[in-house]
C-alpha cells in the first residue's frame, strides 16, 4: 500500500450535496427535515454559551484577577546547587539539564544567592541575582547572561 492507493472505508463517506425541501417526492420535502416548528426548525441558530434566557454559566460565574500575557516563566536554582559541578566547569541550560538540576526551562533561568560555593565556575545563564553573581565571581568564576 502506498499514498496513489489510499481511499476513505466503505460507507464512511456521505455527499452533502442533498437537496432538502424540493416536494415530497424527494424524500425529505416539505419540513426538510427539521420537524414541526419549534425553535431548530427556524432560520437563525441561537449563539454559542444561550441558555434560553437564563442568565449563562459564562456571566455567573465571578470573574476575579487578571493573566499577564506578558509573564515570563523562569525558572530560579541557588548557588548551592552548582557545587555539583566540577571545578573549572562551564556550567549551561544544557549541563544543568544533564544533571538533573531543571527539568525544562520555558523562558530561562535565574541563579540566585541562597547557599555557598566553593568551586571556580564558568556558569552561562539568562539572568543572576546580585548576590550570585558576587559569590560566584569571589572564587575566580564567570557570570555570563546569555
Amino acid at each position: 500500500m502506498d499514498l496513489s492507493n489510499l481511499q476513505p472505508a466503505e460507507g464512511s463517506r456521505q455527499s452533502d450535496n442533498f437537496r432538502r425541501g424540493r416536494g415530497h417526492g424527494s424524500g425529505n420535502g416539505k419540513t426538510a427535515g427539521k420537524g414541526h416548528k419549534g425553535q431548530k426548525a427556524r432560520s437563525g441558530a441561537t449563539r454559542i454559551g444561550f441558555e434560553g434566557g437564563q442568565m449563562p454559566l459564562y456571566r455567573r460565574i465571578p470573574k476575579r484577577g487578571f493573566t499577564n500575557r506578558n509573564t515570563l516563566d523562569i525558572e530560579a536554582i541557588n548557588v548551592s546547587e552548582l557545587e555539583r559541578f566540577e571545578n573549572d566547569t562551564e556550567v549551561t541550560i544544557e549541563t544543568l539539564m544533564e544533571a538533573g538540576v531543571i527539568k525544562s526551562p520555558k523562558d530561562g533561568v535565574k541563579i540566585l544567592g541562597n547557599g555557598e560555593l566553593t568551586k571556580k565556575l564558568t556558569v552561562k545563564v539568562n539572568a543572576f541575582s546580585e548576590g550570585a553573581k558576587t559569590k560566584i565571581e569571589a572564587l575566580g568564576g564567570k557570570a555570563e547572561v546569555i
